[in-house]
């Protein structure tokens, strides 16, 4: 069961940030506007999602990978709380709240791996 979810978190991030190139308005469009450069602020969570995504899969970079999702998610809650309180065209308001402890299961699962 370990190398099942190590798996699934790195898939779950390398997609993650993969997208953040392929649909980078569903991002930039969810960053509060006192963030500075929003589209750049995109690019970067998503590469390094990319990064701690493939470093989970070697033993000897795994635990920095987990720390660095760990510093990511808190960096990026900001940005769920600002979609919460916006609002976002299609998704019910009720699933944007329960996002938002959802970040804390994420950073649980990440410290996991540490």
């Amino acid at each position: 069961m370990y190398s099942f979810f190590l798996y699934l978190m790195s898939a779950f991030y390398v997609f993650a940030g993969i997208m953040h190139f392929i649909k980078p308005k569903m991002y930039v469009r969810i960053i509060p506007p006192y963030i500075p450069n929003p589209k750049l602020m995109n690019l970067l969570s998503g590469a390094f999602e990319i990064i701690f995504g493939l470093a989970l899969l070697f033993e000897s970079l795994r635990s920095y990978a987990a720390f660095g999702i760990i510093m990511l998610l808190i960096a990026v809650f900001p940005a769920n709380l600002y979609m919460y309180q916006k609002g976002a065209k299609g998704i019910p308001k009720w699933a944007l709240l329960l996002r938002l402890p959802l970040q804390f299961v994420l950073i649980a699962w990440a410290y996991y791996y540490t």
